[in-house]
């Protein structure tokens, strides 16, 4: 019988995993590796190893009607989008409110978890944990949820680019960039533009002499705004649009959006035009990404081939000389250092994991990892309908499929998310349609 249960992380899903636990009759311990929780939502000034990290402007692109937890709304005074510092004040407002703060342990680290030698029977795990001054502990639980996110490995893809040790500039990840101060007056190139791109070229353009985006496949682009100025969110995510996604008509319907799209700004004259539909990749969500790009504040290039000293070559022929800094936005390879590497072997992207949680492999099934997705909408009501679906399973009041079932849908969802060509295997799980968390299982 599960009664004791391991949450590591306090983010948002850490969150929502402890007061589930406590709603259900379970005994969550929530270990914490920083002082506070937050997790991705906290701003720090300073950047810490394996640590999520933002920039100081960052801005919600789903709005408080869509991503707040769906038994505490966001305050009424809030705007639609949240700056960072007031998606954590919400998160502090639902730790007091549910009084969650006692399921804590602050400045603990988890080091490992490994199976108990009776787990194919009492499916108890035993959890090391690290204290800030080096004391190792040692816990029995009966269940485990991994919550620390998939924003703490900077994926940098510098030997992808010949000559890149001759550059002679900075060099750094989106990991790395707090605000624009550091590049004004100088020559920027931003490579990748998912939505970190994005935000930080529109802010670098702001103080640079020369801001360069370099996109490989281009991407469609769409305000935060749509139907009478509201939320794109609140107007889009609707049980009819995942409907038509899913029929034969999919073609038709992504050329309709993409003629709407194309109405706002034509994204072949803006050098935006996608390698792929619509529906293929989930947008980039920005507001002043075209109007900088019109005013020659920002020039948008195709992905870079290679380095020439203080020279940034790219696909196209082109060249940049006298370049003075490189921010890569290239994304995250997820890190479970302290999950057994049975479990864990290979990128973290191509985790054998059913419904993006639980281990086929794992009988019984007492540990899940929560968070390990990307969806064309709001996160926070995905991770507790996890939450929810983890424990009744941890509980035994809901049951898994077989292995081999659970092995024939994975297999069958990376059909599906490979079968666009120019979809990148470290973006798969980008491309399932929101709705459809909310059915099956979920």
């Amino acid at each position: 019988m599960v009664r004791r249960v391991a949450v590591v992380g306090a983010g948002c899903s850490g969150l929502a995993c402890v007061k589930i636990c406590v709603e259900e009759g379970l005994e969550p311990v929530c270990f914490e590796s920083t002082d506070d929780i937050g997790g991705l939502w906290r701003f720090k000034d300073s950047r810490e190893k394996e640590q999520p990290s933002i920039y100081r402007s960052l801005v919600t692109n789903t709005s408080k009607e869509m991503m707040c937890f769906s038994d505490f709304p966001m305050p009424d005074h809030f705007p639609n989008y949240l700056h960072n510092t007031q998606v954590l004040h919400y998160l502090r407002l639902f730790v007091q409110h549910f009084h969650l703060l006692k399921y804590f342990q602050f400045q603990t680290r988890v080091k490992n978890v490994v199976p108990r030698p009776d787990f194919s029977e009492s499916g108890q795990w035993e959890v090391v944990t690290t204290s800030s001054s080096g004391e190792e502990t040692r816990h029995i639980f009966d269940g485990v949820l991994v919550c620390s996110g998939q924003y703490n490995r900077p994926a940098v893809p510098l030997t992808d680019f010949t000559g890149y040790a001759t550059f002679a500039g900075q060099c750094l990840h989106s990991w790395e960039y707090k605000d624009a101060e550091a590049f004004r007056g100088k020559r920027v190139v931003i490579v990748g533009i998912g939505n970190s791109g994005g935000d930080i070229a529109v802010e670098v353009s702001r103080v640079a002499s020369k801001t360069f985006l370099s996109t490989r496949k281009g991407v469609w682009v769409m305000g935060r705004t749509l139907t009478r100025g509201l939320p794109v969110d609140l107007t889009s995510i609707t049980r009819l649009n995942n409907i038509l996604t899913n029929l034969p008509v999919r073609s038709l319907v992504n050329s309709w959006i993409e003629g709407k799209l194309n109405h706002t700004f034509d994204h072949g004259l803006y050098g935006l035009k996608p390698a792929y539909r619509f529906m293929d990749r989930k947008p980039l969500i920005n507001d002043d990404l075209p109007g900088r790009i019109l005013q020659g504040a920002l020039v948008v290039k195709p992905n870079v081939k290679e380095f020439n000293g203080s020279a940034v070559l790219f696909e196209d022929g082109s060249e940049e000389k006298d370049v003075d800094a490189v921010v890569f936005c290239t994304g995250y390879r997820a890190a479970y250092r302290f999950l057994p590497v049975s479990l864990t072997d290979g990128p973290a992207h191509e985790l054998q994991l059913y419904r993006k949680m639980f281990f086929p492999a794992l009988h019984p099934p007492t540990l899940a990892v929560m968070g390990l997705f990307h969806v064309n909408g709001p996160n926070m009501p995905i991770m507790e309908l996890q939450a929810r679906w983890a424990v009744k399973v941890f509980t035994g009041l809901s049951r898994l499929p077989s292995k081999d079932e659970m092995l024939a849908v994975i297999a069958r969802d990376k059909s599906m998310y490979t079968s666009y060509p120019d979809c990148e295997a470290s973006l798969r799980v980008e491309y399932i349609p929101y709705m459809d968390f909310l059915a099956g299982e979920l």
